[in-house]
């Protein structure tokens, strides 16, 4: 399973997480915020120059990374009945669903830019610089938190923030460069 390979006692299927902290949510969504906001500045790589069609970009952004999504979802409920020797069950399929969506939450900002764009209320290209900066921030607010929680100091957490932040800038500086 791609996700954490340990499991604590509250953190089953029926756990109640409303008494969980904004950090600890932050923490546990951290896999997909990085995975989702890759895919989308891979997906936004693969667009054309300029989107001139920004509601089918909307649509092909969010209808890529919900198909990302699924495919993640249903790899990690199989991989989980094979790996716990479990029969397959709604539970369970919440579970990896739950894990999933924060790959598809990231999403939800950059098309919503492209439908911005396609009412007109912004151009299409600074919908698309809007979506990179936007998955450019988690990547670095994501880094910034792992350099805070492993060495608890400010230095480390900028230096993880610029680091996986420039992750996503070296994506977005490559699109474009290829186009």
């Amino acid at each position: 399973m791609a996700g954490p390979s340990v499991q604590r006692a509250d953190d089953g299927p029926s756990a109640d997480h409303s008494h969980e902290s904004g950090w600890r949510r932050l923490d546990k969504a951290a896999f997909g915020i990085v995975y989702g906001a890759i895919t989308v500045l891979a997906i936004l790589m693969a667009a054309g120059a300029h989107p001139v069609a920004p509601f089918e970009t909307a649509a092909v952004l969010f209808g890529s990374v919900l198909a990302i999504t699924l495919a993640k979802t249903f790899a990690e409920f199989l991989a989980h009945a094979l790996d716990a020797g479990e029969r397959l069950s709604r539970s369970g399929w919440r579970e990896a669903w739950h894990h999933s969506t924060p790959t598809l939450a990231t999403a939800n900002l950059p098309t919503l830019l492209f439908v911005a764009s396609g009412l007109g209320w912004m151009q299409a290209e600074t919908a698309l610089l809007a979506s990179q900066a936007v998955c450019v921030a988690l990547l670095g607010a994501i880094g910034a938190r792992i350099g805070y929680v492993l060495h608890r100091s400010i230095g480390r957490s900028f230096a993880g923030a610029l680091f996986a932040g420039g992750i996503g800038v070296l994506l977005a500086v490559m699109k474009h460069v290829i186009h």
